[in-house]
């Protein structure tokens, strides 16, 4: 069934907004996407008819607890965890790493050592750079090829030892757009009896996860890079989580995954993260009414994701023909399965803060810089000259935004 972005689009009000009578156009999506009315209106439902703390014998206290129950019940579909009580929600990606990595820093001895790789967020880097420090680790550094933007088959290899604890990497670089094979990483993490930890957030837009499959032991991702609101989800495997001491108040509950929630929620935030959820399964639910969510969401990532690698391809064609720049990722129109519709490039005189801001007084939402990818910045060279311009396209964007960004960045450079 061939995806059709013009329905879609509809329940976006965001992209039919225009300034001065010029249409804008999002493709700053690595960053945060839009937003659907299904969201908004559940988010807006929650606040307005069930606004209370969870856990009390009164009425909007009991709705609200049924609300983020679902939506934990939807984030496991998505996730295809095992239990609900392995979806820890927090505020962000960076704030459930740093607070997880307290509890597993505890569990760790002095000498052992963790892996990190040079092509991850700051958000998986930084925090257990803090937790090295504190509890006397060891890092070692998963390197990536330049080249071919992506790890050699033996880098993980070269780095595991006997004392290797923990490994971190991420499902996606938000940066080169290489989407990384996480499961065979994770078997041999496994065989070397450590724990994984994989960074989702800029592959769960793109591709369905399936913790059960990647065999991981800790995975994150970020409902406001889906399509929901600022709010993210953390999924641990149950074995594993009930090793970990939670860092908590005293009156706060005892079990799973209460306890490593830290605070009152925002029960508003859990309650779109359901919504964002259910949006993706009504789109590929609709000629199978019948499946489960689980089902209807393998079949909505599976049309996305082949829509989304032709816009990705569209679009590095068209940088490719625009003399200076340099695209920093797969470029090889028989890879590009191996890659997100992240798109990042360099030119060879012109700054990508100077191209960034030119677009947008045409409209057209990108960003620039390191976007929070220190290491790989520093890996391709790139990160004391400016980083780079980073476009992103979603399943909401279409083959003609596609090319009036390529004519836009015709007549700027």
């Amino acid at each position: 069934m061939q995806f059709d972005a013009s329905t879609v689009r509809e329940q976006f009000p965001s992209l039919s907004v225009a300034d001065n009578g010029v249409r804008r156009i999002y493709l700053d999506n690595p960053a945060g996407t839009q937003v659907p009315v299904s969201v908004a209106h559940r988010i807006a439902d929650c606040l307005l008819y069930h606004n209370a703390n969870v856990g009390g014998f009164f009425r909007t206290s009991v709705s609200a607890g049924e609300l983020v129950d679902n939506a934990r019940l939807a984030c496991a579909d998505f996730l295809n965890a095992v239990s609900v009580e392995e979806i820890i929600f927090g505020q962000s990606m960076t704030a459930l790493t740093l607070h997880l990595s307290r509890s597993i820093g505890r569990y760790l001895d002095a000498g052992d050592e963790i892996v990190l790789s040079r092509m991850d967020h700051d958000a998986n880097i930084a925090p257990w750079l803090l937790m090295a420090r504190d509890y006397d680790l060891k890092v070692r550094w998963l390197p990536f090829n330049t080249e071919s933007f992506e790890f050699d088959a033996d880098a993980l290899d070269s780095v595991l030892t006997d004392r290797t604890r923990l490994v971190c990497v991420g499902g996606a670089s938000n940066m080169t757009g290489t989407l990384n094979d996480v499961k065979g990483l994770c078997a041999r993490i496994r065989a070397a009896g450590a724990w994984s930890y994989i960074d989702a957030v800029q592959s769960a837009p793109h591709v369905l996860v399936d913790v059960q499959d990647i065999g991981c032991d800790f995975l994150v991702c970020s409902a406001y890079k889906f399509f929901g609101p600022h709010q993210s989800v953390l999924w641990g495997r149950h074995d594993v989580l009930r090793q970990l001491e939670p860092y908590k108040v005293r009156p706060a509950p005892v079990e799973l995954p209460w306890c490593f929630e830290t605070g009152t929620q925002s029960h508003e935030s859990i309650a779109g993260i359901g919504a964002a959820i259910d949006y993706f399964a009504a789109l590929g639910g609709a000629a199978s009414a019948g499946d489960t969510r689980r089902q209807q969401l393998a079949g909505a990532f599976a049309q996305l994701f082949d829509y989304e690698k032709s816009l990705a391809g569209r679009l590095i064609g068209g940088l490719q023909a625009i003399p200076g720049i340099r695209v920093q990722g797969i470029t090889d129109r028989n890879a590009l399965d191996r890659r997100v519709p992240t798109v990042s490039f360099t030119h060879a005189n012109k700054h990508p803060e100077m191209i960034a801001s030119a677009l947008a007084e045409q409209n057209i939402f990108v960003w620039s810089g390191h976007n929070y990818a220190v290491e790989p910045a520093k890996a391709l060279g790139i990160y004391d000259s400016g980083g780079v311009v980073r476009i992103g396209a979603v399943h909401y964007n279409t083959a003609a935004e596609i090319d009036a960004t390529l004519t836009a960045l015709e007549g700027i450079l």
